[in-house]
């Protein structure tokens, strides 16, 4: 046998065996136990104030290799609700750079404005307006998995991320002028900046995929019609 080519043979099974123990013992190594002394509570924080959020200690100091100092207690009191508590914990204050804006300004971090759906989960079940129009829905998903659309698609200049946002910035709005044109001008400046016949259809064509009107307000979960249902069966 040639014994150069006998040689290459030997380098390249030994080449082989160490790339299979290399990747063997990569694969075997055991994961970092959590140690929350070190890296912080490992369930996540979640605020309901203004909206719901949810924060990892995890990603941020076991995963990214932040220290609990680079964010306590010059951006973060270590008190849990005083952020709630100082009524400035808003995408406005992070524009500012203030909280989670400190490091997600696009370029410590991505801006807090992108990628809504790392600290907030959409709603499930359908969104019921009743003012300043009644029996009026949105369905998250329709508009997010369907249509493909991100968070910030909308909540970034069309609906401020604030339950009850909507209704109290039009409480008197109905109050002036003809009806027809404020309902008019209401549609133009929320839905209709997508829903206008071009993006998606018109606002004044299909009104009952969002108009469901008092029926399909019972219908709903939790409606009067479930409630009514429900009473029957106890009987």
């Amino acid at each position: 046998m040639n014994t150069n080519k006998a040689s290459t043979v030997n380098l390249l099974a030994l080449a082989a065996f160490l790339a299979a123990s290399l990747l063997l013992a990569n694969t075997g190594k055991a994961e970092e136990p959590y140690d929350a002394d070190k890296y912080g509570p490992q369930e996540p924080m979640v605020w309901t104030t203004p909206t719901k959020a949810t924060f990892t200690h995890k990603t941020h100091t076991m995963d990214a290799g932040l220290e609990c100092d680079s964010c306590h207690d010059s951006i973060f009191a270590m008190e849990q609700g005083t952020a709630e508590k100082a009524g400035d914990f808003s995408m406005k204050s992070f524009k500012e750079g203030k909280y989670c804006g400190s490091c997600h300004d696009g370029n410590t971090a991505f801006d807090a404005a992108t990628q809504c759906g790392s600290c907030h989960t959409p709603p499930e079940a359908p969104i019921v307006f009743t003012a300043p129009v009644k029996a009026v829905a949105f369905d998250h998903a329709v508009h997010l998995k369907k249509g493909g659309l991100s968070c910030e698609a909308c909540h970034k200049e069309v609906f401020a991320m604030k339950k009850g946002a909507v209704e109290e910035a039009e409480k008197t709005g109905g109050a002036q002028g003809d009806k027809r044109e404020y309902l008019e001008k209401l549609h133009n400046k929320y839905c209709g900046t997508c829903h206008d016949a071009s993006k998606a259809f018109g606002y004044l064509t299909r009104c009952t995929v969002c108009h469901i009107g008092v029926k399909g307000l019972d219908a709903l979960p939790g409606g009067d019609h479930d409630k009514k249902k429900e009473g029957k069966s106890k009987h």
